[in-house]
């Protein structure tokens, strides 16, 4: 068995410091952190799951979590409001959407400061998910100077905020999408792999060198049950590798970061409130 890169032990460290940056802004700046969470009318199970997770660790942490369900039409006004709102320090869109077409727009209308998410083109903070990749990497000791980087997937979500972080830091990253043909030969030569297509059992034991670090950040529902980019092959042939596990391996992560923005965003809010 290879060694696992777990999230979940990482983001409990990371709740346990949050948890007293929000009960410090609460008790001394009297500024109660919060999110609201729109997601469409349609979620699926899993979407309904990655939702609880995400107020289950609001409450731990005493950032006040508001869920609000709608049709795509309505999520402008909300949205509108929510901005409006001096209450509200975080809003994310729960993707995907019924229509995907619309996610730009409708994101992209997010005030860049409470943008939490970081996938507006103006959000004041970078993808909680590409900065949960780094938080992963680095809580394990993994250095990515010198190394040889590939992303498999561009989504707006993981790859393609990924490669902007990881070429603004000046490494050497190569992007594999659905025109790259055999992905196979490029990802025997990388030292650190980032999968994030969403299509399960995409990335076999043959593909990965010896020795590489595998961040399996791809999720799609299979019968109701949530499955990754990695095929099981890699943890049963594989103990050479450091890869994420079938669970807790970037989620937690991304939840943490995410939640971290929020008490960023809240305490920006304070700071201001002094100056005035």
């Amino acid at each position: 068995m290879s060694k696992l890169l777990g999230g979940a032990e990482l983001a409990e460290y990371i709740k346990e410091r949050q948890a007293k940056q929000v009960r410090a802004l609460r008790q001394a700046e009297r500024v109660i952190p919060k999110l609201a969470i729109l997601c469409s009318t349609s979620t699926s199970t899993v979407i309904d799951t990655y939702i609880r997770m995400k107020r289950r660790y609001g409450d731990d942490i005493l950032i006040e979590t508001v869920v609000e369900a709608l049709v795509e039409a309505d999520m402008p006004e909300a949205i509108q409001r929510y901005n409006r709102d001096l209450s509200v320090h975080g809003i994310i869109i729960q993707l995907p959407l019924k229509n995907p077409v619309l996610t730009d727009d409708i994101v992209n209308r997010i005030a860049p400061e409470k943008d939490v998410d970081g996938l507006g083109k103006e959000a004041d903070f970078v993808s909680a998910t590409a900065e949960a990749i780094n938080w992963l990497l680095a809580g394990y000791g993994i250095s990515l100077t010198g190394k040889k980087l590939t992303i498999v997937g561009h989504g707006r979500l993981v790859g393609a905020p990924l490669l902007k972080l990881w070429q603004s830091s000046g490494y050497d990253v190569t992007v594999l999408d659905e025109h790259s043909g055999d992905i196979a030969p490029i990802l025997q030569q990388s030292d650190v792999i980032v999968s994030a297509t969403g299509a399960p059992g995409l990335i076999r034991s043959d593909m990965v060198p010896i020795g590489a670090v595998l961040v399996d950040a791809g999720t799609a529902s299979e019968n109701g049950v949530i499955v990754g980019d990695i095929n099981p092959d890699i943890y049963s042939l594989r103990n050479d590798l450091l890869v994420t596990p079938p669970k807790g391996g970037v989620g937690p992560l991304t939840i943490a970061t995410l939640f971290e923005h929020v008490i960023v965003a809240a305490r920006r809010v304070a700071e201001q409130s002094k100056a005035e």
